[in-house]
């Protein structure tokens, strides 16, 4: 038996000391053939530091032996040496016929450090080199893709698939296809390639994306199908629940709905768009008490939390909690939330509080960013009118005019106000 064979059954064993006893032995008296059998060995069970060293010492005896540089150069990748990894790569010969490879792995390398001209430059390359090899096409089809460059994605996706190529590196074309599709917008297309991705295999990401695009397509029965057949498949999938309670809210199955958020935020009570939806649903549902709790969870995990502020105000305002509704505001407004909806809200808030100098100041704040807003400018005039501010309601209600002329109680109201 090899020193090489006697090595790796010692690792099986766990036997670490005498397998390295046995490394020695093969870098001094096994053949140049057992050595590189052994690199690629070693380098799979991942003794990086080993496969380096024999193909260092075999790259001594063969240096213009294109295929040890690469093989060379993914173990000092993954060993998170970057740079002498490309250094090796960049001396290849260009008439080398492992020069191709070389490219590839220098676009993913260039790519890695935000270099995507580079990184695309290489790939490109590559392809000038090898115009037919799907293994090229395919990079550069995920390269487009990582990119968001979808429509050139697209194209090499499928020129893959016209090709016959069905998979590469057990990844499925139409899988990534369909993922570019549903990106560019294509949702109707992206499904059909779902459907093909499933039938050769049924994973559960492709099986997401499948349901997930639905979604997005406005096919909300078929949405909450794969949802749930995702769900029975793996509960512990947590992107699920928000688009599955989405989805039933939009089919007005609303129980269904807020069952899917409550069941989300058991797998992850930290996930606060499954409060606010659960917010939302409980309010639809006429649940305000179950409402308010969810709404005001959602804030506890993130303060600035504008949407579950704003639809909390408006169930405070329902309730006539006018004071609640100052609260919810000066807590955003400390925390620098920047939604001028809030002005508004305390503007009315004060408004109902009587407290009319520090609602008027409000009014005035929020009239910079809703100056073309009808309901604001109506309730705004009003508000200036009571306050005996004629000449200033005058002017709001002139401003309402000339987007509806014909509005006679805008008519009536300047007539009383011009007398």
């Amino acid at each position: 038996m090899s020193y090489a064979q006697q090595m790796l059954e010692s690792l099986e064993r766990g036997e670490n000391e005498k397998a390295l006893s046995l490394f020695k032995k093969v870098q001094s008296f096994s053949s140049d053939e057992e050595r590189f059998a052994l690199a690629e060995q070693l380098y799979g069970l991942g003794f990086l530091e080993e496969a380096r060293e024999l193909y260092e010492k075999l790259l001594e005896a063969f240096p213009e032996e294109g295929e040890l540089l690469v093989l060379l150069a993914e173990v000092l990748v993954d060993m998170d040496k970057e740079e002498e990894a490309m250094l090796l790569l960049e001396q290849l010969d260009q008439t080398d016929e492992n020069y191709p490879r070389a490219l590839l792995l220098l676009a993913d390398l260039y790519q890695m450090q935000g270099l995507y001209e580079v990184s695309e430059q290489k790939l490109q390359a590559a392809n000038e080199l090898l115009p037919d090899e799907p293994v090229i096409q395919f990079a550069l089809a995920e390269f487009y893709s990582e990119q968001g460059r979808f429509l050139e994605a697209i194209r090499l996706y499928k020129q893959l698939l016209a090709g016959g190529q069905q998979e590469i590196a057990g990844i499925s074309i139409d899988q990534r296809l369909a993922e570019s599709l549903s990106a560019g917008g294509a949702f109707e297309e992206s499904l059909e390639h779902y459907e093909k991705a499933l039938d050769q295999h049924l994973e559960i990401n492709t099986l997401f994306g499948y349901a997930f695009t639905a979604f997005q397509a406005g096919f909300y029965q078929t949405a909450i199908a794969k949802f749930e057949e995702l769900k029975a498949l793996d509960p512990d999938y947590h992107s699920i629940y928000l688009y599955l309670a989405k989805a039933y809210e939009h089919e007005e199955e609303l129980e269904k709905g807020l069952e899917a958020a409550k069941e989300g935020i058991r797998h992850d009570e930290f996930h606060k768009e499954l409060h606010l939806i659960a917010g939302k649903l409980s309010l639809k549902l006429g649940r305000e008490e179950e409402a308010e709790h969810y709404l005001r969870s959602a804030l506890v995990l993130d303060p600035e939390f504008s949407e579950a502020a704003l639809t909390l105000n408006k169930l405070l305002f329902h309730q006539e909690r006018y004071e609640d509704v100052l609260e919810i505001t000066e807590l955003l407004k400390k925390d620098g939330e920047a939604d001028p909806q809030f002005l508004w809200d305390e503007a009315k808030a004060l408004n109902e509080l009587e407290e009319y100098s520090q609602a008027l100041t409000a009014y005035e704040e929020a009239y910079n960013f809703f100056k073309s807003h009808a309901h604001f400018l109506e309730e705004y005039g009003y508000f200036l009118m009571e306050e005996g501010k004629r000449k200033e309601a005058l002017q709001i209600f002139r401003q309402l005019l000339q987007d509806d002329p014909a509005n006679e109680e805008w008519l009536l109201l300047i007539e009383r106000l011009s007398e």
